[in-house]
């Protein structure tokens, strides 16, 4: 069956694009009006045949990205807050979108719903997909008959995550490439330039200075490969030892102290975790689910142990008749301000909002945070490169010097 991209605009007056498998144009454009788009083009997609078994053999080691969830749950919410049934929505969107693995998804997702489950059923076949605070808000929608407004909700928190990732990972990718191109220059200079050198320095006659003995006993090692085949077999085992070690209870939970408690990256990580907390929080209360179960749903969902662990104790600490500020305070994660701000949301009855309010503004510092970040470590790591060449630069030349003073 032929697959159309189509080009429209919603009813808010966005521009969509996405893509349809129908049997003809006509039909696409018959589904686009039930979702009450304005269609601005339909061209037919065609991939060549002999890509296709490829190309469905590599789907299914894709995974589902944030950015596709977010897009499908918008356009759920819209098409829910229009009148169209359940079942034909799942049916539209799992047409339209481009993901072949939310695709295959939503296809079963809908005969589950034809068959009488209900979505958040469905939904949590798909753990992989489908978080335990996606299920949980579905649910909780369902019960109180705002799915729509659910998933808008869930639109905004994925979108506010899904820029949070984006800020931390566009602000570190440029540090990285001038690290990768450092230790490339080295690698390079280290594997083709240098063993000349050494070569000649070796036929000389002459004391050779410390920095110069360290460089040919440095470039012998890293030319050897009796040398370096083993130490790479020894990197290969430690890495998959430790990931592997990271996997356990114990390991995972260090691993998560250490991240917490590093130079610099620990406050950015501790930044990024109450965002994190607050944001997740905050959505769920929103929703309608229960403070105690929305709690235990945010500590499963922040991906550190630690934080689970703190969340775990606010927890019983309510269980015992404590207010949410009181144990949030006492336990070191959270700073004063957090909890105040909390403390004030609970007396006014607006809790929500107000974690809404400290997410936002942990959003802002994270970005800050990431700026000052940023033009810090690119100056440190020109530094770290500009001190590795010049140690080079000036091993090499030294013994050139003393070979041209003692011919004058």
């Amino acid at each position: 069956m032929p697959v159309y991209i189509y080009e429209a605009i919603d009813v808010e007056g966005k521009l969509v694009k996405g893509s349809i498998e129908a049997e003809n144009q006509r039909v696409v454009l018959n589904k686009l009006r039930e979702m009450r788009y304005t269609v601005k083009n339909i061209t037919e997609r065609t991939t060549p045949a002999m890509h296709l078994d490829v190309l469905a053999f590599l789907d299914r080691f894709k995974g589902v990205n944030l950015q596709s969830i977010t897009i499908f749950s918008r356009q759920f919410a819209t098409m829910i807050n229009a009148g169209l049934s359940m079942v034909r929505c799942l049916d539209i969107l799992s047409q339209q979108t481009e993901d072949k693995v939310l695709q295959e998804t939503l296809i079963s997702v809908r005969k589950d719903v034809e068959g009488g489950a209900t979505l958040s059923n469905a939904l949590s076949k798909f753990p992989n997909i489908f978080s335990t605070l996606y299920v949980s808000m579905v649910k909780a929608g369902e019960m109180g008959g705002v799915l729509d407004t659910v998933l808008n909700r869930l639109s905004n928190f994925l979108e506010a995550d899904f820029k949070l990732r984006k800020r931390v990972k566009s602000a570190l990718t440029y540090p990285m490439l001038i690290l990768i191109m450092a230790i490339a220059i080295v690698i390079f200079l280290v594997t083709y330039i240098l063993p000349t050198f050494v070569q000649m320095f070796e036929g000389m006659d002459l004391p050779l200075p410390l920095p110069t003995k360290i460089l040919i006993l440095f470039t012998k090692a890293a030319t050897n490969p009796a040398i370096v085949v083993p130490v790479i077999i020894l990197l290969v085992l430690l890495g998959v030892a430790l990931v592997q070690y990271i996997k356990t209870p114990t390991g995972r939970k260090q691993f998560d102290t250490l991240k917490l408690q590093l130079p610099v990256f620990g406050l950015l990580n501790k930044k990024v975790a109450v965002s994190r907390f607050c944001r997740t929080l905050g959505t769920l209360l929103a929703s309608g689910v229960p403070l105690l179960q929305a709690l235990e749903i945010t500590g499963k969902a922040s991906g550190n142990e630690i934080v689970a662990e703190t969340v775990s104790k606010i927890r019983e600490s309510i269980r015992e008749g404590e207010s949410i500020a009181a144990p949030m305070g006492m336990s070191g994660l959270f700073p004063p301000m957090v909890s105040h701000m909390v403390a004030v949301g609970e007396e006014t009855g607006n809790l929500d909002q107000m974690l809404a309010k400290v997410a936002d503004f942990y959003d802002t510092e994270v970005e800050y945070f990431l700026e000052s970040l940023t033009s810090m470590l690119e100056p440190l790591l020109m530094l770290g490169m500009g001190a590795v060449v010049g140690f080079i630069v000036i091993s090499v030349f030294m013994p050139m010097y003393g070979i041209i003073t003692s011919i004058k």
